[in-house]
């Protein structure tokens, strides 16, 4: 049963509503510092931490908690008459109930003027160490470290006479065992970026011990193939418009491959365009169609168009509002997952009766935390890790390199398909033409054989490459791919530009009368 609490939060959202419905069911309310004057000042009785354990609180609030009436109050075991005797004998009265919010380390880091110093002051010691304390005896101790905890919390004391079950107290010292490791962690990560400790110390990127967290989502059937088993995790820190972020509106549980391609999907499409409706479809984690229109149904058919048959069973990602007319549509394909920022109610009806149809809605969102700036991929016994491929070329970046310029139309072709080439696996060759794909070539070991494979797959789409414009995600090596291209039909290409024989291939281009353009920014994607 709760009878004693103490509450000493950074976060005072929700703090004084629960401390007033706290005293409201009779349980005593110790605090600290600015939360026990908040609390004073709102009418409610609380004692001091000073008061309980006799001391003030001492060098500049660094000692406050750290007193055996604190953590003797937390860690005797009630069922230990050796505990129960000990504290007795030493005036100690039990702590039933802890509320705790640590210095704000992350936020304080995360500003650009934070000196090493504040950061140092911004490391809480007495918070973790009776968060750990309550935790470890949470046989007995209830202990919150999030606001979203209070209201369930209070529920069941009101259900059960102020008790609160086994069960909600593992779970919640679950949740507290994980807090303090994230905190820290994110010390370590900052104290090991610094290349020197001084008040002007340089950060590297990439710190000497790296630690990240991560919260599981959901367990799944198995992973990339049946005979391997798999989990989806969320990163602690993930940015409001990831895929992290989905709310399933209704089918089957998503599967390994699924949340892969998803994310694939849901990327390439928040990054076409911010002014038009587009559509990205994926297949085995590359795009198979992507188009641009006025609405969510026109891009959808434009991306169908470039390669209808492997859209079946793909992925599909819209950037505006799956409405009724774009449901139509695309319900009559079989689709394992759709995803949109919003589904209208005549939308979901659509998809109702197609209970396998997963239906994904995903803020757009805005920005990238800190963490979310950096890719990872596990190799054996280590971990790569990168900064995200997050750069979009501008056209005034654009590099004219060849005798005849690009139109406005050209251009226009020119930097969608390069948009589009970013998320393609390399070697990856894109033709495009009227704000939609009309040839993938994806994945070769040669660049000339995804020029190639690109231009058949417009072929059996119906779609003529002539006057197209095409996206080369690294230099052409040789000028054989670039004759490829042309002799497809294209008249305009995007490329990075950089090879020693980048010369040979701009006379090329000159030989055949068409533009060429270098961006000076290469997108591999293993």
């Amino acid at each position: 049963m709760i009878r004693t609490a103490l509450l000493s939060v950074s976060d005072k959202n929700g703090i004084v509503e629960f401390a007033q419905a706290l005293h409201q069911l009779g349980v005593k309310l110790i605090s600290t510092g600015g939360t026990a004057k908040l609390l004073a000042d709102k009418g409610l009785p609380v004692t001091e931490v000073s008061a309980l354990t006799g001391f003030p609180e001492m060098l500049d609030g660094r000692v406050k908690t750290l007193h055996p009436k604190v953590h003797g109050g937390l860690l005797a075991r009630r069922n230990s008459k050796e505990h129960m005797a000990a504290i007795q004998e030493h005036d100690i009265d039990t702590i039933d109930l802890l509320v705790i919010n640590l210095y704000p380390f992350t936020e304080t880091i995360s500003k650009s003027e934070c000196s090493f110093d504040e950061a140092v002051e911004n490391i809480d010691i007495g918070g973790p160490a009776m968060l750990r304390a309550a935790a470890k005896n949470h046989q007995d101790v209830t202990v919150l470290v999030s606001p979203d905890d209070y209201s369930s919390v209070l529920e069941e004391m009101r259900r059960n006479q102020n008790a609160v079950s086994y069960t909600t107290n593992l779970a919640l010292a679950k949740k507290v065992f994980a807090h303090t490791a994230q905190y820290d962690g994110a010390i370590a990560n900052y104290l090991s970026s610094l290349n020197e400790l001084h008040e002007h110390a340089k950060h590297s990127p990439y710190p000497q011990t790296l630690h990240l967290a991560f919260e599981r989502v959901q367990e799944m059937r198995y992973g990339e193939n049946p005979h391997q088993s798999a989990a989806f995790y969320r990163d602690i820190e993930a940015p409001t418009g990831s895929l992290a972020h989905y709310k399933q509106l209704q089918g089957k549980e998503l599967s390994f491959n699924n949340i892969a391609d998803a994310d694939a999907a849901w990327e390439c499409v928040k990054s076409i365009s911010d002014s038009e409706a587009a559509c990205v479809i994926i297949k085995h984690a590359n795009p198979c169609g992507v188009a641009i229109a006025s609405t969510a149904l026109e891009s959808y058919l434009k991306a169908l168009q470039t390669d209808p048959t492997s859209a079946f069973g793909g992925i599909i990602a819209l950037n505006r509002e799956c409405d009724e007319a774009c449901a139509q549509a695309i319900a009559k394909q079989f689709v394992e997952v759709l995803i949109a920022p919003h589904f209208s109610e005549s939308a979901k009806a659509i998809f109702a009766s197609k209970q396998n149809v997963r239906l994904l809605e995903i803020p757009l969102g805005e920005g990238v935390s800190s963490l979310a700036q950096y890719d990872l991929k596990r190799v054996g016994g280590g971990l790569l890790v990168q900064s995200s491929d997050s750069k979009n070329v501008l056209p005034s970046e654009l590099k004219v390199v060849t005798k005849r310029q690009p139109t406005p139309t050209e251009l226009t072709d020119l930097m969608f398909a390069w948009r589009v080439a970013k998320f393609v696996k390399s070697n990856a060759i894109v033709y495009c033409a009227n704000g939609m794909t009309l040839g993938v070539g994806a994945g070769q070991m040669s660049r000339i054989d995804s020029a190639r494979i690109a231009s058949i797959k417009a072929e059996h789409a119906g779609l003529s490459l002539k006057g197209s414009a095409v996206a080369s995600d690294a230099f052409f090596p040789f000028r054989d791919g670039l004759d490829v291209v042309v002799a497809a039909g294209a008249k305009s290409v995007i490329q990075p530009g950089g090879s020693m024989r980048d010369e040979e291939v701009i006379a090329a281009a000159n030989e055949h009368g068409i533009t060429m353009v270098f961006t000076s920014t290469r997108h591999f994607r293993h």
